[in-house]
């Protein structure tokens, strides 16, 4: 048989073997409809198989895809006493594989998909920080080495493909998911993306190329739902969609995305899931996708509520571009939906086709399951956590330092350490996180510790979300007594096993006694901080003692109200494993800050949007009771020295647009120095401003950036090439074309200070 002979191209393969499948076979290649976890069980006698997985592949006549086989956290519920220890991931594996192989008539291999959106979602898999903290480092090129390490995890326990939140823009940060998102701007989310596929997958010239599937999610505009809400409506239209919550999907496509998940959210009326316009006349048509469209949890029977039935429903999303589901029925019911003529079994033949490159592509075919048994799986190097550790470094974000109060002096006598976010180390690791190991990763406490040669006092002084107060009067002694007090306080996503999940797992917080008010299901209608936090700051400034806030969150909270009262604030997002290390060296000085903000920090929830990309308007709109900017605007950030920007130019200040069309690019020059005292990274930012355009513009866009590390005194030359990508809009036929014009480029170290040259684009 020519799809068992590995010298042949894959896609004579994949014809081979499609030729050879029933429609119910074939409608079994595309089903993921069971819980990874509900595969197996723990006996006295190792890890078995369950009659709940039989049941599947007996179903199915084979299984397209088995989800979160390694998952480990409330939800699933699956913990070290009951879940698969880590160096017997790959036989648990094999044995999926060696199962469905005998008992299949094809045997075709199952494709272990798995969650990896901050760190693979497994027991003893590295937690990273989340993707808000991702996007502050504002450095692709240490993330691509993180998630490179990332998918060796994956990849050593057997499993194939990784899911990973790339594609949602912060759009409103009342939504709990904003600690997924890069960033409110699609440029530098793009760049991420790119270095997120780069990472997991590899490079086509490496020698294990691909290392996993990248499967991006969630296309698309999942980000600007109403109100903030997860899965809300999504009210824009194609303009917008095409300039903010695209650019991600095509960039990821443009580095080799092997996958992508379809969102939750309508667009225009139109869901995701049956939206044939965007999966598949942009995704494929447009922009040449090859790879899978997986379907998110459910989504599909979502569908009901427009097509009456789940054959219809199935069918629906089938046609509009969804190859792979994810736990529903819709997709099992394919079959019959052919029978009754809702669906051609050529929309079927295309999907499948689709799941069987890949499964070429990953080497499944052709691995002899039974060999590899016997391999012990190690997760965790040595390397990585260096790794990691230099990502949660570059991932704080300075906001405020009055009277360079930071860095600490190592000899500070006494430093009182307070707020329920200190010493909780599941508070700074984010959602889809695993249940921890004991004494694995350092809470912010215990990065002070480490660093500081005085004496570190504690005290929780309140919860994130509770309203008592009973723990003030400790925690205001200690300041009274101390020298400096570093409050850590913010938000958590973490889960615990009191809380209720929904059928997808996003969480149900409502009236549940958890801190959690961050993460999937956890949306917010006030960004102000939880319980009583702001009343405890106010209390600690009261004692004259200088305050130091660390905020420990997922999304950008209002903190308008404390500013005042704090000497010093950090951001420090969720900064994983290794944060409480990170802290501690940015606190005491080891390591000077150099995030960057990738989302503007609003002065109050009545403010949203606050994005700093929003529409030129020809009059200054204003609020009477309230500034309209942000509090901290995107890319803002400071450090313990100071950079001067000099003698920015653009050799060429004239070009056409024949020759931009053609291809030509215009360099862009700045001298940046050094101007303090001690070494850091700064962020060069370039931002452009259409003046003169057929439909409205932005104030400005980000259109390029660059990190690097200057000594004191020390002077570099950045350079930008722009082209016609940077300059070109979409006009009001819906063409993506240059028009003629005056530009503004911008240059410098943040949105509010850059030096501003001009360009102009002729005819």
């Amino acid at each position: 048989m020519k799809y068992k002979d590995s010298r042949l191209p894959i896609n004579e393969r994949v014809e081979d073997l499609l030729e050879q499948m029933t429609l119910e076979e074939k409608v079994g290649q595309l089903n993921q409809k069971m819980y990874g976890w509900n595969a197996y069980m723990k006996t006295e006698n190792g890890i078995e198989l369950t009659e709940a997985f039989k049941e599947h592949v007996a179903l199915g006549k084979g299984m397209g895809a088995l989800y979160g086989l390694f998952r480990s956290d409330p939800w699933s519920a699956v913990t070290y006493e009951n879940g698969i220890p880590t160096e017997d991931n790959v036989k648990v594996s094999n044995m999926i594989q060696q199962y469905v192989k005998e008992h299949t008539r094809l045997g075709i291999p199952v494709l272990l998909s798995e969650e990896c959106p901050h760190g693979h979602q497994a027991l003893d898999g590295t937690v990273i920080p989340t993707n808000i903290g991702v996007g502050s480092t504002w450095n692709p090129e240490l993330m691509e080495k993180a998630y490179k390490h990332v998918a060796l995890e994956i990849q050593l326990r057997g499993a194939h493909v990784g899911l990973i939140s790339t594609l949602d823009l912060l759009r409103d940060s009342r939504w709990g998911r904003s600690e997924e998102c890069y960033s409110e701007d699609p440029y530098l989310a793009s760049n991420m993306t790119k270095a997120a596929v780069t990472g997991l997958q590899g490079r086509p010239d490496e020698e294990e190329y691909p290392r996993i599937a990248a499967v991006l999610k969630h296309f698309a505009a999942q980000g600007a739902g109403e109100g903030g809400l997860n899965a809300g409506t999504v009210a824009i239209g194609e303009r917008e969609l095409r300039e903010i919550h695209l650019p991600g999907m095509k960039a990821g496509v443009e580095a080799g995305a092997l996958g992508c998940m379809a969102a939750y959210n309508e667009i225009d009326g139109v869901p995701c899931h049956a939206n044939a316009r965007l999966l598949t006349e942009i995704l494929r048509a447009e922009w040449g996708f090859k790879g899978i469209v997986m379907a998110d949890g459910t989504a599909v029977d979502r569908l009901n509520m427009m097509t009456g039935s789940y054959e219809k429903s199935g069918a629906l999303a089938l046609q509009s571009g969804v190859d792979l589901s994810l736990w529903d029925v819709s997709f099992t019911q394919l079959a019959g939906a052919v029978k009754k003529g809702f669906v051609e079994e050529q929309y079927v033949d295309e999907a499948v086709r689709r799941v069987l490159t890949l499964k070429f592509s990953l080497g499944l075919m052709d691995q002899t399951f039974s060999e590899m048994n016997n391999k012990k799986v190690v997760v965790g190097s040595d390397e990585f956590k260096k790794v990691n550790l230099q990502v949660a470094r570059e991932s704080i974000v300075l906001l405020k330092n009055q009277d360079q109060i930071l860095p600490l002096n190592k000899k500070t006598k006494k430093i009182a350490v307070v707020g329920p976010n200190a010493d909780q180390i599941y508070h700074q690791l984010g959602d889809y996180t695993a249940i921890q190991a004991p004494n694995k990763g350092k809470t912010i406490l215990e990065g002070i510790i480490d660093q500081s040669e005085g004496n570190v006092s504690f005290a929780k002084g309140c919860s994130v979300r509770g309203t008592s107060k009973e723990g003030f009067e400790e925690a205001i002694q200690l300041a009274r007594e101390a020298d400096v007090v570093v409050a850590v306080i913010g938000g958590s996503s973490a889960r615990n096993f009191d809380i209720n999940f929904d059928i997808n797992g996003a969480a149900i917080v409502s009236g549940n006694p958890s801190d959690m008010d961050c993460g999937e299901g956890v949306d917010v209608a006030d960004l102000s901080l939880g319980g009583v936090q702001e009343k405890l700051i106010y209390e600690l400034s009261q004692t004259g003692t200088p305050v130091i806030a660390v905020l420990i969150q997922g999304r950008p909270h209002a903190i308008s109200s404390i500013l005042e009262h704090c000497q010093a604030i950090i951001c420090g997002w969720y900064p994983g494993q290794e944060g409480g290390t990170a802290i501690g060296e940015v606190i005491f000085g080891d390591v000077n800050p150099s995030g960057k903000l990738p989302v503007s920090i609003p002065r109050s929830s009545a403010q949203l949007p606050v994005y700093y990309n929003a529409k030129e308007l020809s009059s200054q709109l204003r609020y009477l009771d309230m500034e309209r900017a942000p509090l901290f605007s995107f890319g803002f950030g400071l450090s313990y020295t100071s950079f001067t920007y000099q003698r920015a130019y653009l050799p060429e200040d004239k070009l056409t647009v024949k020759e931009l069309n053609n291809g030509k690019r215009i360099p862009v020059y700045v001298d940046i120095i050094n101007s303090g005292t001690v070494e850091g990274a700064e962020v060069v930012q370039l931002y452009l401003k259409d003046v003169e355009a057929s439909v409205t513009r932005r104030t400005k866009v980000l259109r390029g950036f660059k990190k690097l590390l200057l000594s004191p005194g020390e002077r570099k030359t950045v350079s930008f090439d722009i082209g016609k990508e940077d300059l070109s809009l979409w006009n009001q036929q819906m063409n993506e074309v240059v028009e003629p014009g005056v530009f503004h480029v911008m240059i410098g170290g943040s949105l509010e200070s850059t030096i501003q040259l001009e360009l102009t684009v002729l005819e």
